[in-house]
């Protein structure tokens, strides 16, 4: 696993010990930023569920502003400034060690996001739980990117339900990517 493209291009990325986490493959990770390559230059990202850090370390390395990282998981929250260090981007970062959902709690009225990325544990609903947070957060907009990495067989109806609308799904082999806004309240 290394960084793809940018200012810490080539860089080898560490990834937590055992098998608490899936790596996001480079090639996937290629193709991710790919369809998002003109919205990260400039902009505010999150990375919930984190892992290693790579998707956000990528986006930063790709000219996000700054990242806020957050990973409850011990190891692979210092595998993430392990890499930070590595690549040099520790200065444009915020690395939450906690549960996804107090720092959502935590960073309400203290952050706005140009985009948010995650990769929870697949089938746990994780996703559903963040998203319906984000419903009526502040920290995003109708103009905030949302994606989020699932398995191939994840239910998406209650997506329009809650107030989003899906841009695109990219499938993969083994999973998928949803795009999506929040439509305006």
């Amino acid at each position: 696993m290394r960084v793809i493209a940018g200012s810490a291009r080539s860089i080898p990325l560490k990834s937590p010990p055992g098998d608490h986490t899936r790596p996001t493959t480079d090639r996937i990770k290629e193709t991710l930023f790919n369809m998002i390559q003109n919205e990260v230059p400039g902009a505010s990202f999150l990375d919930l569920f984190a892992g290693s850090g790579a998707i956000g370390i990528e986006a930063l390395s790709r000219g996000a502003c700054w990242c806020v990282f957050a990973e409850n998981d011990k190891a692979a929250a210092d595998c993430i400034s392990e890499n930070l260090k590595k690549t040099k981007l520790e200065g444009k970062t915020t690395v939450l060690r906690q549960d996804v959902f107090v720092a959502l709690t935590g960073m309400e009225y203290k952050y706005n996001f140009d985009i948010i990325f995650m990769d929870p544990p697949y089938d746990m609903d994780l996703e559903r739980r963040v998203l319906e947070y984000l419903t009526l957060s502040k920290m995003i907009t109708e103009e905030t990117l949302i994606i989020f990495e699932a398995s191939l067989d994840t239910d998406l109806s209650y997506l329009e339900d809650l107030g989003y609308d899906v841009i695109k799904v990219k499938r993969y082999k083994t999973n998928e990517h949803v795009f999506l806004h929040r439509r305006e309240r």
